[in-house]
């Protein structure tokens, strides 16, 4: 006897929910004419948004509400205004893609600004301190003795090394020491960043039982002014430094006295503390 064929449902989905669907699609379409034709009352919309702002803090520059920020302004639709809001929030218009406005902040060398931003503001610090150093420096009737420059980094206080030390010696003269007070009292006033202490020499070579070369001269020379504003100033010795700089960095041309003079010599720097 042959077996009876089972019935087996035609191919696609049931009729109903083709109907189903249909329905839902009337309804949606029925709902956005609803809302296409409807007005946002302002009131409740500035209390939405702010509801919002408390608890993401979504707005800039300090504004708790909408009606503080650019939405609302002369009484103008929020909704005009909308997309003039979104694109100052950081919004890409529809004609830049993100790699245009990557390509634009690479092109745009907005670090090398900041950075000639913060070197201006600091040489014009600087400046300032420097103008307010040579006075005390004058005061001091200390003009001809110490000379004052200055960078963005910092302002330089330049001794030359026979008002300090004897020729090869890192032991202070006694007639050192009244210019060196004057010295830490300008440093105990001004001084609000790091203090290094610098000795530079001569490219006239030294050879003795202390200093085997002029590295350990310049050393020596620095330290001794160390120590000397450690013992005799309030300064905190936490914010000195020192250095020997030896002939490496001559500011004078050493194939004459007069240079070799100058490049002997002790550098204060008064580092900006920013």
């Amino acid at each position: 006897m042959a077996k009876r064929k089972e019935d087996t449902p035609p191919p696609g989905s049931p009729a109903w929910m083709a109907t189903f669907s249909d329905l839902m699609n009337l309804l949606l379409c029925f709902f956005v004419l609803l809302f296409s034709m409807s007005t946002i009352e302002e009131s409740k919309w500035e209390e939405l948004v702010a509801s919002m702002n408390n608890t993401f803090s979504v707005f800039d520059k300090g504004a708790t509400a909408i009606g503080e920020g650019i939405l609302i302004s002369n009484g103008v639709s929020q909704l005009n205004e909308l997309d003039k809001y979104i694109n100052s929030t950081g919004k890409l218009s529809d004609a830049e893609s993100p790699e245009d406005k990557t390509e634009e902040y690479e092109n745009s060398g907005d670090i090398d600004i900041l950075k000639e931003t913060i070197e201006e503001q600091q040489l014009q610090s600087n400046e300032e301190l420097s103008e307010l150093i040579e006075e005390a420096v004058a005061e001091g009737q200390l003009a001809d003795q110490i000379d004052v420059t200055f960078t963005a980094q910092y302002v330089q206080l330049s001794m030359t090394g026979a008002l300090l030390f004897d020729s090869g010696s890192d032991e202070l003269k006694e007639e050192s020491y009244v210019v060196l007070d004057k010295v830490g009292v300008i440093l105990e006033r001004y001084a609000q960043g790091i203090i290094e202490i610098e000795g530079h020499t001569d490219n006239v070579p030294i050879s003795s039982s202390r200093f085997p070369s002029n590295e350990e001269l310049s050393s020596g020379r620095a330290l001794s002014v160390f120590y000397y504003l450690t013992e005799n100033t309030l300064l905190d010795e936490t914010r000195l430094k020192h250095a020997g700089m030896g002939e490496r960095i001559p500011i004078a041309d050493n194939s004459t006295p007069e240079g070799r003079s100058k490049n002997r010599r002790v550098e204060i720097r008064i580092y900006n503390p920013s």
